[in-house]
């Protein structure tokens, strides 16, 4: 077995924990898990296929879905002209 699941596994169990922490506690752990998702799915992307970079991607945004829509929201902002 490649070193990219056993990373990936890791991963997703990690997220497993973090999510049954309280919310308060979740956001320090949840940013690490956020930035270091893309390089993962990515890794393994390279050593098995595009097919595995669709999935993941899809589990990522389906996961993430919160987060991602408030950082596009952030991001996509007007922003306020001061007067």
């Amino acid at each position: 077995m490649r070193f990219s699941l056993i990373a990936g596994a890791v991963w997703v169990i990690l997220a497993t924990l973090v999510a049954t922490l309280p919310m308060r506690r979740q956001f320090p752990p949840g940013i690490v898990l956020l930035i270091s998702a893309p390089v993962l799915i990515g890794w393994i992307g390279v050593e098995h296929g595009w097919l595995w970079v669709a999935l993941g991607t899809f589990a990522f945004v389906s996961m993430f879905r919160r987060p991602l829509w408030h950082i596009w929201h952030k991001v996509r902002a007007p922003k306020e002209v001061a007067q």
